[in-house]
């Protein structure tokens, strides 16, 4: 015996879920500009001089900030 089945939530038509997550949007964002400093900050290449690096501190930042 075997119960008819209803699908839970809402679908497109094709099937394919409507809603997405904030992060399913944030990550990649965050990644791509993450990525563009990269080289944003590469013609300020130093000896060691004991300074914290503006890359460092922006992602000391941001880990603060989450976490």
């Amino acid at each position: 015996m075997s119960a008819p089945t209803r699908p839970t939530g809402s679908r497109t038509a094709a099937g394919a879920d409507a809603r997405l997550h904030w992060w399913a949007l944030a990550l990649p964002v965050l990644a791509f500009c993450l990525l563009l400093l990269l080289p944003a900050g590469a013609g300020e290449a130093q000896a060691s001089t004991g300074d914290t690096p503006h890359l460092l501190q922006v992602g000391r930042e941001l880990m603060r900030a989450a976490g």
